[in-house]
Formats: structure tokens, sequence, C-alpha cells
């Protein structure tokens, strides 16, 4: 080419060496455009499946790479990461014959490009209808209650299943989940009024079971105040006794006390009198004043002796004997 450019630029343009240059420049472009189109670059979470005339060739990984053009294809770009397929709704039907609509969810992540190409004709499409097929048989074993209640357990049943069966498609199943469960119109009523009555059933019990212990609150707190009230009486009570003891202590120390003192009076007064050695007219006065002060008194008998000169211990006598009397 740089030869002919050469030429034509040394003898001066002419129309055949105009031809041979456009020419070349389309040779040149369509090598280059060859050229860019077997270039490939795979990311990250890519996987390229490379054909050589017609047969599998290699897997790429992240990075650029050149195919041979004409002889050499990218066959499949598959996506590394963990893929999400929602499935539609599957009529399913239960061992007691229920039929009902369960729709579901996979989880699933290529682990081998390979086989993921060449292992099954649609490998998403094949993944549903294995989900259904294993859905059925499942949700056959089982009645409508135990469906509705075994969720966790149908889902480690499917995942089983699946990821077995998927191995040879390079395919790994890491979760199933079963979206919703739909029961007939009829069943889902009667399941509606049921939940509707447990809920009621449930209402009612935990009301009386409140009225209960609101009963046992007041009733403790009543017996609770009950005995303190007998407490506070029984320690009143006792305050009282104790005062009225207190009281009647006094009482009667304050009697002794007097007593005491009124003998004490009575023995200074003799001893004043034995010490002033009264003569016999004194004396003989001092027994008629404690004569008339017997007669004055309650006593029921009196005796006047003859010798009135005995008058003096006749009138100690009698008086010790009213002290006595008025002190019973």
């Amino acid at each position: 080419m740089l030869n002919v450019l050469t030429k034509t630029l040394a003898n001066g343009f002419d129309g055949g060496a105009i031809a041979g240059i456009v020419i070349a420049c389309i040779l040149v472009l369509i090598i280059i455009i060859v050229l860019a189109c077997s270039i490939r670059v795979i990311r990250q979470t890519d996987k390229g499946v490379v054909e050589r005339l017609g047969g599998y060739h290699a897997t790429w990984g992240t990075g650029i790479h050149f195919l041979f053009p004409f002889i050499d294809r990218m066959a499949y770009k598959v996506s590394m990461k963990e893929q999400v397929k929602d499935f539609a709704p599957q009529p399913v039907i239960t061992r007691d014959n229920v039929t009902m609509q369960i729709d579901t969810i996979v989880f699933f992540q290529v682990t081998d490009p390979k086989l993921y190409a060449y292992g099954v004709e649609n490998p998403v499409a094949a993944l549903e209808d294995l989900s259904a097929t294993t859905l059925r048989n499942i949700i056959g074993e089982l009645d409508l209650d135990a469906t509705l209640t075994s969720r966790d357990v149908i889902n480690v049943k499917m995942r089983n299943v699946l990821d077995e069966a998927t191995d040879s498609w390079g395919i790994k199943v890491n979760r199933v989940e079963l979206k919703n469960i739909l029961p007939p119109k009829d069943i889902r009523d009667a399941m509606e009024r049921q939940m509707r009555a447990e809920r009621e059933k449930r209402e009612k019990i935990l009301l009386s079971e409140g009225e209960k212990r609101s009963a046992i609150l007041i009733a403790e707190g009543n017996k609770e105040s009950a005995i303190l009230n007998a407490e506070a009486e029984k320690q009143a009570a006792i305050k009282r006794a104790e005062g009225q003891a207190e009281s009647i202590r006094t009482v009667k120390a304050a009697e002794a006390e007097g007593i005491r003192m009124l003998r004490e009076a009575e023995a200074d007064g003799l001893r004043s009198l034995k010490a002033a050695e009264p003569d016999s007219a004194v004396l003989t006065l001092k027994s008629y004043e404690a004569l008339a002060k017997v007669a004055d008194g309650k006593a029921t008998k009196l005796i006047v002796p003859s010798n009135v000169q005995n008058l003096i211990s006749m009138a100690m006598s009698v008086k010790e004997a009213v002290s006595e009397d008025k002190k019973e």
C-alpha cells in the first residue's frame, strides 16, 4: 500500500491510482473493524464461554480477551451473581383433595458456566418446570392444615431436591421460599370465620383472666387492709391497756404514799406526845377526844372500858380498828 502511495505521488494521480487508494483504505477499515469486534471485555461478575469452530473452547474470566476472527465466537456470557426468579402460581392438590395456588421464589447461582451453557436448553425455564413438579409432589403428601403450617419444611425439601437435580446444569440452589399459599375461596372464608372465632375466644379468655386477676388483687388488698386494721386495733388496745395499768399503778402508788405519810404523821404525833410527858388530865382529855371521833365513825360496836384511865389505849385500839375497816 505504501508502494502504491509512493508511486502515485511520484507519477501523479490518475484514475487507476485513485481506485487503488480507495480499495486500500476500505481494506484497512475492514481489518480495523474486524479486530475491534474480536476484542472482548469480561466484567468481574460474568464469565464468557468461547466456542472455536462450533465446539467448546474455553471459559474466560475477568479482563480483555481476543477472539480469532471467523474462528472463535463468544457463545454465552453467564452472570455469576446470585439470581432470584419469582415463578408464577402453580395449581397443586393436597392429600385431602384441596386445590390451591402456590407461587415460589428460587434463589440460585451459576457455579459452572460450561454446564450452564450446555447442560440443558433454557436453564431458567427448566428450573421453573422442575420447581413446579417438585412442589406438586411435596404438597401431594400433605393435607391442607399441614400445608398451611409447614412452610419451612416445604422450603427445605424443595431446596434439597432442586439443588441435587440442578448440579448437572451447573446451578446451585441456595434457597426456596413459598411466596403465597392461596386456598379456594370457600376454604378461605371458613378459615377467616375460624380465625375470627379464635380471636374472640382469646379476647374473652384474656378479659376473664384480667377480671380474675383484678378480683384476686382486690381480695388481697382487702385482706392486707383488714390485717393492718386488726394490727392497728391490737396495738391501740395494747396501748390503752398499758395506759390503764400505768394509771392504776400510779393511783395505787399515790394511795400507798398517802397511807405511809399518814402513819408517819401519827407516829410523829405519838412521839411528840410521849416526849411531852403528858399528865393524867391530858391523857383523859385525849381519850375523850378519841371516843368522840370513834362515835362519829361508822363502827358498829363501841366498847367503853370501866377503867377510864385506860381510855387512851382503848382509843388507840378503836382508831386502828376503824382505820382498818375503812381500808377494807
